[in-house]
């Protein structure tokens, strides 16, 4: 009999095998979930199974449901994020269940995937890792497609980010190796944050 774990792990990389973008000549989502389990391991060290579970189901078919379906505006864009969270954890929790994972386990990575347990070290190590993932992997590709962007934009879209982690994962977003502008750019971010009032 297949344990469990290792079932849900292998049904949910075959979901993330379906995405028709690539990178590197993979799938844009297996890669996506290397980078995000990667990052938890480091900053949790002996991160359970379900942890790790959960960090590999960010971005879940996410392909399947284009921003351009939903208003191209702020209110879209928060409706559009909340329905690719629901989707995704709902689906995860369902490969999980069908692997054999107890029904418990598969909620609970249901609940992280959908980012409904941010106030638990579980949901914050997630959520570090995903900003994580964006400020060592894509923000060079995020800005080569925003080419019209100040500086002063990009401070706030990287504070916004930043505002997201606990202050470990800040601190080690300032360890990260980043070219320039970017390394200055998130400094600058943090710096920010730091001098911000007490909310």
């Amino acid at each position: 009999m297949s344990d469990p774990v290792d079932g849900a792990r292998a049904a949910i990389d075959a979901v993330h095998a379906e995405d028709p973008e690539t990178r590197a000549g993979r799938p844009a989502e297996l890669v996506y979930a290397d980078a995000v389990e990667a990052w938890v391991v480091r900053l949790v060290p002996g991160a359970s199974a379900t942890l790790r579970l959960a960090a590999r189901a960010q971005h879940l078919r996410r392909w399947a449901l284009p921003r351009s379906d939903y208003p191209m505006d702020r209110v879209g864009y928060h409706c559009w994020r909340t329905e690719q969270y629901r989707r995704q954890g709902a689906l995860a929790r369902q490969l999980c269940v069908t692997a054999g994972l107890a029904e418990d386990e598969a909620q609970r990575i249901d609940d992280l995937v959908a980012k409904r347990r941010l106030r638990e070290p579980d949901g914050q190590a997630v959520e570090d890792a995903a900003c994580l993932v964006f400020l060592s992997s894509e923000i060079a590709g995020f800005a080569a497609g925003h080419a019209d962007y100040t500086p002063e934009r990009y401070i706030d879209i990287l504070r916004k980010t930043m505002r997201k982690m606990s202050a470990a994962g800040r601190e080690t977003a300032l360890g990260l190796s980043l070219p320039e502008p970017f390394a200055g750019l998130v400094l600058a971010a943090a710096t920010s944050l730091r001098n911000e009032p007490p909310a």
